[in-house]
């Protein structure tokens, strides 16, 4: 330990001839912590958020997802996709293609999106996990097409989980215009049956909005036989996702997309990672403004010290050393202030998990979750203790500098 640190150390703990001088350095550790524990509880519940919303899209969205960088479809049968279906790190394959309708109840017409997928869709997703109603998953028998639809759009639909007429859907067939003479006449159109399932991701962009079914129905209600929008992989368990997905890419070229479900997802969460960086700005603001409470008790504390200042010079302590003392006493104060918050922070983020201290709401099925999630992250610990450091450092730099030359 150096002349300077072991000083400083001593001053912190050491009893002041003034108890205010105290009183104010526990105000300011004080002040820090709560800065602290702000921002661990804060980051953590944005974090949790993110888990939550991942973790919703995760039965709907596949692991990655091909698509074309340029265009709308291709050929079910490209060459490119070939290969990848025969790719060795590649579990399920499954072929897609997804656009617009209209669909047609009882005097009801909403647009949705119609997403026709193979038959092994099932086995690529957890869509199972989020079917409510009495029937099962299934997109056609014989000569009936079946739609699996959203629980929301069920509901402006006027539907339940089954409904016993069929859907009418509509398409505009590709590259003609509307007649007007005779509208239907420039539409294809088509029925779709009920499962007698409804699935649930609970978000507005899939439950109100959209309609699972075959991938040959999707192809002759949009005119696109043996054409496809996009391709939905699972990775075999035993390979990484981004070992898959730099390999894949490689395989396909720049022909293609390869996106993996935060990708697919990334204005959502890119949404949510500007919320959290705001919210770091502003509590590392409320930081620095907690820190310069610090100034206050260290200039009281020189006053206090000016005799024991004289002695060091004394015993050849230089200028530059007794200003090096009062810049780690004041680190000192803000790390003790940050590592007391920290651990408060992660006392309170155990208690929210354990116990739901802070629910979302008093009325039971509003939300998804009934109290506020949180999850901790190492690196947002490590980033708050290295911010309080750094913000700590500046705080007091330069007034101590100013101080020890004027005050001792």
């Amino acid at each position: 330990m150096n002349f300077e640190h072991f000083i400083a150390r001593r001053y912190l703990f050491s009893k002041k001839s003034h108890h205010a001088i105290n009183i104010i350095s526990g105000i300011s550790m004080m002040g820090v912590a709560i800065a602290a524990m702000a921002l661990v509880c804060t980051l953590s519940v944005f974090n949790g958020f993110q888990d939550l919303v991942a973790g919703l899209f995760t039965a709907f969205d596949p692991q990655l997802r091909v698509s074309l960088a340029e265009g709308k479809t291709t050929e079910a049968g490209d060459e490119a996709l070939k290969a990848l279906k025969e790719c060795p790190l590649v579990e399920v394959y499954t072929p897609v293609l997804e656009d617009q309708a209209l669909v047609y109840q009882e005097g009801r017409q909403v647009v949705v999106t119609i997403k026709g997928v193979d038959d092994n869709f099932s086995e690529g997703t957890d869509i199972e996990n989020i079917l409510y109603g009495d029937g099962t998953f299934c997109l056609h028998a014989d000569v009936l097409e079946y739609g699996v639809v959203g629980i929301q759009l069920a509901a402006q639909l006027g539907l339940g989980s089954s409904f016993p007429d069929p859907l009418q859907i509509y398409a505009p067939k590709p590259g003609e215009r509307v007649n007007m003479a005779n509208p239907l006449s420039s539409f294809n159109h088509d029925e779709l049956q009920s499962p007698g399932v409804v699935f649930q991701v609970k978000q507005a962009k899939y439950d109100s909005n959209y309609i699972i079914t075959s991938l040959g129905f999707a192809q002759r209600l949009f005119g696109q036989q043996g054409r496809i929008s996009n391709v939905e992989l699972k990775l075999r368990d035993n390979v990484s996702l981004q070992k898959g997905k730099k390999e894949i890419r490689r395989l396909l070229g720049p022909r293609f997309t390869v996106q993996d479900r935060y990708e697919q997802q990334e204005d959502v969460f890119r949404i949510m990672r500007v919320e959290k960086f705001i919210s770091y700005l502003f509590l590392t603001f409320i930081l620095l403004v907690a820190s310069f409470n610090i100034i206050g008790s260290l200039s009281m504390l020189m006053i206090d010290k000016r005799q024991d200042v004289q002695t060091l010079r004394s015993m050849g302590a230089t200028e530059q050393m007794v200003c090096n003392i009062f810049n780690l006493e004041g680190r000192l104060i803000s790390m003790a202030g940050a590592v007391t918050g920290v651990l408060a922070g992660l006392l309170l983020c155990w208690a929210q998990q354990t116990f739901g201290l802070v629910s979302m709401g008093k009325n039971d099925g509003n939300f998804i979750v009934e109290a506020y999630p949180v999850s901790v992250h190492l690196w947002d610990i490590v980033l708050i203790l290295g911010t309080v450091f750094v913000v700590g450092a500046l705080a007091i730099w330069y007034p101590v500098r100013y101080l020890s030359r004027n005050l001792l």
